[in-house]
């Protein structure tokens, strides 16, 4: 079977390997546009993402059987929509159900509508306006932290926790005025309590119909170590049976996912895809963060290498709407990803190394970002997160403890990470 994922990074390098290693199938994977570390499971092909022409071109010419997207800014854009127009097998939510991702007015006036707790909020479609709900009161005082997020996508420049007014007034100012986050994707912003507790992330795979939770995971989203810092795309993540006990997922179950898919289904957009639930564990129970609509990254490394159903089987009964008569099993345990990144990164960041040591590696999966090779066949670091060190084991602190020693062996002049992933979980 010939497979097509979209995407370049760790998310898409880990879904490709997954592929690779659980399916019974006889694949030919290709991947759009990739990066150096999935030329190694799939032939690149070097076509945009944002092109859907030139994507449903190649896809049509060979014969592509499925094709999976793995970033949000192309579902966003209705690449599902453009290649079902043109009978072409995708897995995928439509740009419509995208819309949970792609604009947090949108997805917060759903939870609204079907009741789904999350955070209290408003929506302001001007910096005045913006101003007039902060400054009215209903979100505490002017010493309390209120969150502050762009309306669209903003690749992860969208969200500002502000620690105080003063902060808030200067984030609505550098998202409505100074367009930080793109020209368009705060034309509007949401503000929002700030909800105390402990985050967690819960994926699932979802045929509009049925479902399958994923292992619960946790994300580390600031730079430094201790949760300090600007937040990143991600610099670790884990999964452990302590993120969520049952009573708490079953209320996830029945206040959060089952409205969701019920609503988008009422609403006209049956969600077929993953979908990614970012939850805050309050004092008064779990509420949405946000929808994500897609793998998260790091998220989907430190999943997916505990999956032990053919994926290619999951993914097909997304498409063809029988998803309950797949049996998905997990391996039990823990898993851990740490992301190694170059230095500078969140903000402009060296590149250009050669990374070293990656052939004195064993007992983990290196899921490749932000790489390329050079001719003699050398790594180089090129982007802001480089490589993902992941493994599973039977408890958090072995498959951290793979990690790092892995870690130790492998070097760039500019690599950082954070040397405390999953410290708290893994406590003891």
């Amino acid at each position: 079977m010939k497979i097509l994922i979209i995407g370049a990074g760790g998310r898409e390098h880990a879904i490709t390997w997954a592929l690779r290693h659980t399916s019974a199938h006889e694949l030919q994977l290709y991947c759009a546009q990739g990066n150096a570390g999935i030329a190694h499971d799939a032939q690149l092909v070097h076509i945009p993402a944002e092109d859907h022409s030139q994507l449903s071109s190649f896809a049509r010419s060979e014969g592509i059987d499925l094709t999976f997207v793995g970033p949000e800014a192309p579902l966003a854009a209705g690449l599902v929509d453009a290649f079902e127009r043109a009978g072409i097998p995708i897995v995928g939510p439509t740009a419509a159900a995208a819309r949970l991702e792609g604009s947090k007015v949108f997805a917060k006036d759903f939870m609204a509508r079907h009741r789904i707790p999350t955070a209290t909020y408003r929506a302001a479609d001007s910096p005045s306006r913006a101003l007039e709900f902060l400054r009215s009161g209903e979100f505490g005082r002017a010493d309390e932290p209120v969150v502050i997020k762009a309306d669209g996508l903003a690749a992860g420049k969208g969200v500002v926790v502000a620690s105080n007014r003063s902060e808030a007034e200067s984030a609505i100012e550098n998202l409505m005025v100074k367009k930080v986050a793109g020209s368009d994707a705060a034309d509007r912003i949401v503000i929002e309590e700030a909800l105390s507790g402990v985050e967690a992330s819960v994926l699932l795979f979802s045929d509009g119909r049925d479902y399958v939770v994923m292992p619960p995971a946790r994300d580390h989203k600031r730079i430094g170590e201790g949760d300090v810092g600007p937040n990143t795309g991600g610099m670790g993540s884990i999964t452990d049976g302590s993120i969520l006990d049952e009573q708490t997922m079953q209320q996830v179950i029945s206040s959060i996912i089952e409205p969701t898919l019920g609503g988008a289904e009422q609403e006209g957009f049956p969600f077929r895809g993953v979908l990614f639930l970012g939850l805050m564990l309050t004092s008064e129970g779990p509420k949405l963060l946000e929808y994500n609509v897609r793998f998260g990254d790091p998220e989907t490394q430190a999943i997916l290498v505990r999956l032990r159903t053919d994926l290619l089987s999951i993914f097909q009964a997304i498409r063809e709407q029988r998803l309950s008569d797949v049996r998905v099993n997990w391996s039990p345990g823990a898993s851990a990803c740490v992301v190694a990144a170059n230095r500078g990164y969140p903000g402009p960041y060296e590149k250009g190394a050669v990374i070293q040591g990656l052939d004195q590696v064993s007992d983990v999966q290196i899921f490749h970002a932000g790489t390329s090779q050079s001719d003699n066949g050398s790594f180089i670091a090129t982007g802001g997160r480089v490589l993902g060190i992941t493994a599973a084991a039977d408890d958090l602190k072995s498959a951290l403890a793979r990690c790092y020693a892995a870690l130790d062996k492998i070097h760039w002049e500019g690599i950082q990470f954070r040397r405390d992933i999953g410290r708290r979980a893994s406590a003891g």
